[in-house]
């Protein structure tokens, strides 16, 4: 048998770690596609006991049987956990209702969104969610009252108009929504009904657009909002298809990116009034409100775990690795909603967007050490390589839609977010004291977000901008990567650390991309082994303290949440 991992008993502890998370992850997976049997439960668990007693006869030399024993058990939750999660499918008493034109009385349980010239509202009626729409100039919100009426069906899927088939009902079910009523009639019985936190929360947000519309001219406006608050309609579709296009649309529906800023400024403004502690619980309070804020996307989820986790670490000063945070972050999520994993795109893209900044950025950190660093393009040039690698196999089959000038225009463009964040929200601010005022400073703010508009207008307009990749199998999804896991593998000695996927203790890391936050001390940590340097202690003998006080040269790769 195999020896241990290098490293003991806690490097072996990070690798049931990371067997128990991601073969939960695959018990989901398998579970949602294919349903297991109790009978197939039920033999998982007999191997894994036997494995686990062939284990605790055999002592350490036999950790891989540990690790195979583990991994079935969590295998068996995630089937267990999905399958709860199916059971109520289908025995809703509307079934019985399917077809036919019903009145319900329900309330309004998120925040409407705009689509083309309707509304779409969550209507929680009983046990069940109802995605009810409506004409646009509904004035519907959210916690209202209502009774509606219209034409109960179940939502089927479609074809995308690049030739890729949605599974809509999947989708609508990791939304915990099994019925539709279409163009339906809505009449408001009561209002302010909901969380009281929320209707605060969402009336400071439509306060603070109505600011932003009132001294922004469109576009700036609405991609200020976008933004700012991940209004993504605000931007229209023209221009919604330009930022597609042009590889940069998920600036405007708040990636992690996005969530890191707001959090790096809460910090920082919080730093000069509180001590580390009780900034602790404000700044996650204030992860929290603003995930509320703007909608609790997987996205915005996912990407506020991994910030509330790196305010915990910074606040006790322990080591963040990204990688336990992001796998952790994606656990929790999948506990709570295991249908996310296989019907909602969003998580998938942003969990493997962060992946390739993990996995793959250092690589090119590292072939890239000779280049120009030049007002941070070589930080965003990495970052978005990166992502569209880890991104690439899953965005071709699911969207369909490759963007050739992506890179260029991150590039170009991210630079200017935050400062066009951090300039419209002051404007929205500002305005709530002077509109006149406002105004005066809405000139950089308009500047930097029609610059942004220009880049992604230009690009897109290049006959070579984008083109649409024919449908493939799924199977070429997991062979991809495969490729893209192997080549991180093979060429991994190409990297200043040793081999990260054998790191077993936090407190023996090091960074080996990372970027100190000004204001707030932060330092985003890797799964690397700390680099031998001639002249400095064995990473075996040397103590936190000493391995602290190592100076590092390789600081400037951020790692963006996205």
């Amino acid at each position: 048998m195999p020896q241990p991992p290098q490293g003991t008993s806690a490097s072996l502890s990070v690798t049931l770690l990371y067997t128990s998370l991601l073969t939960f992850a695959g018990g989901i997976f398998v579970g949602t596609l294919a349903p297991l049997t109790l009978a197939t439960l039920l033999w998982l668990i007999l191997i894994a006991l036997g494995l686990a007693l062939i284990y605790r006869r055999q002592g350490k030399s036999h950790w891989g049987v540990a690790v195979v024993s583990l991994g079935l058990i969590f295998f068996v939750l995630g089937g267990v956990r999905v399958d709860l999660q199916m059971n109520s499918v289908g025995l809703s008493p509307l079934a019985a209702s399917l077809g036919t034109t019903i009145t319900l009385e329900g309330v309004v349980s998120k925040e409407p969104t705009l689509s083309g010239a309707s509304k779409q509202l969550m209507i929680r009626a009983g046990d069940d969610t109802i995605l009810v729409t409506t004409e646009r100039t509904s004035p519907v919100a959210y916690g209202d009252s209502v009774q509606v009426t219209g034409k109960l069906t179940a939502p089927e899927p479609f074809t995308t108009d690049l030739g890729r088939s949605f599974n809509y009902p999947g989708y609508l079910l990791a939304r915990d929504v099994e019925y539709r009523l279409s163009f339906a009639e809505v009449t408001i019985q009561a209002s302010e009904g909901g969380y009281p936190l929320i209707h605060y929360l969402l009336a400071f947000k439509h306060a603070l657009m109505e600011n932003i519309e009132a001294v922004l001219p469109e576009p700036a406006a609405g991609l200020g909002e976008g933004l700012l608050l991940g209004v993504k309609q605000a931007l229209g579709d023209e221009l919604e298809a330009a930022f597609r296009e042009s590889g940069i649309i998920h600036i405007v529906v708040l990636s992690g990116y996005n969530i890191m800023l707001v959090v790096a400024f809460v910090t920082y403004c919080l730093s000069f009034l509180l001590p580390p502690r009780p900034r602790l619980i404000v700044g996650i309070l204030a992860i929290i409100a603003f995930a509320l804020l703007v909608g609790l996307s997987a996205t915005v989820v996912r990407a506020s775990i991994m910030a509330s986790l790196l305010l915990i670490a910074q606040t006790f000063g322990r080591s963040y690795i990204v990688l336990r945070g992001l796998v952790l972050a994606g656990a929790v999520m999948l506990l709570f909603n295991p249908l996310l994993l296989v019907y909602d795109v969003g998580f998938q893209l942003s969990f493997m967007a962060t992946l390739g900044l993990i996995l793959v950025a250092p690589y090119l950190e590292t072939w890239l050490t000779a280049a120009p660093r030049l007002v941070s393009v070589k930080t965003f040039l990495i970052a978005t390589v990166a992502t569209q690698i880890a991104v690439l196999p899953l965005l071709l089959y699911q969207i369909g839609q490759f963007s050739v000038v992506a890179v260029v225009v991150n590039v170009l463009a991210l630079p200017l977010v935050p400062v066009a964040m951090l300039l419209t929200f002051i404007v929205g601010m500002v305005g709530f004291i002077s509109l006149p005022l406002a105004a005066v400073l809405s000139l950089p703010a308009y500047a930097s977000l029609m610059y942004i508009v220009w880049v992604a207008e230009w690009f897109a307009a290049l006959p070579f901008a984008s083109f649409v990749v024919p449908a493939f199998p799924f199977a070429v999804v997991p062979v991809s990567y495969l490729a893209i896991g192997a080549l991180i593998y093979r060429y991994r000695h190409l990297l200043p650390e040793d081999d990260f996927l054998s790191r077993t203790d936090v407190s023996d890391t090091a960074a080996v991309s990372s970027k100190s936050i000004q204001g707030t001390d932060w330092t985003i940590e890797e799964e690397f082994d700390e680099p031998q340097r001639e002249g400095e202690l064995s990473k075996s003998k040397r103590t936190a303290t000493q391995r602290a006080a190592v100076p590092r040269e390789d600081k400037n790769l951020p790692i963006f949440f996205r």
